[in-house]
């Protein structure tokens, strides 16, 4: 897996409407960058140069889904579960919690908080 993104691209990425708007969209149920499009009012372009940040932040996943005519579409999904900034002594900390997050993940962060 690629390494966690920092503070400044996270926040760089949620400071974009259209960026707000698909993970507001996609934490109700997943959705097409066609349906997304209609969606966020926004060019196909526009959605997917935004899901594709989305994606480097691992703010958003993609999944495949099968139609009834047995063709596939890609659907795409929120993946943040809580964000929290915090400030302290100068430096900036944010923490970002992922619904893909296994149960490793989710343990060490639990014993990290209570030391």
């Amino acid at each position: 897996m690629s390494e966690a993104p920092g503070p400044a691209e996270v926040l760089d990425v949620l400071d974009d409407e259209y960026a707000l708007a698909i993970l507001t969209e996609t934490s109700v149920e997943p959705m097409s960058a066609s349906t997304l499009s209609d969606r966020c009012d926004a060019s196909l372009p526009t959605i997917y140069r935004r899901l594709d940040r989305l994606a480097e932040c691992r703010l958003v996943t993609e999944e495949t889904e099968l139609a009834q005519d047995g063709n596939h579409y890609s659907v795409y999904r929120a993946n943040l579960d809580r964000l929290e900034l915090g400030l302290e002594d100068g430096e900036l900390d944010l923490e970002i919690r992922y619904r893909d997050e296994d149960v490793a993940d989710k343990f060490t962060r639990m014993w990290e908080g209570m030391r």
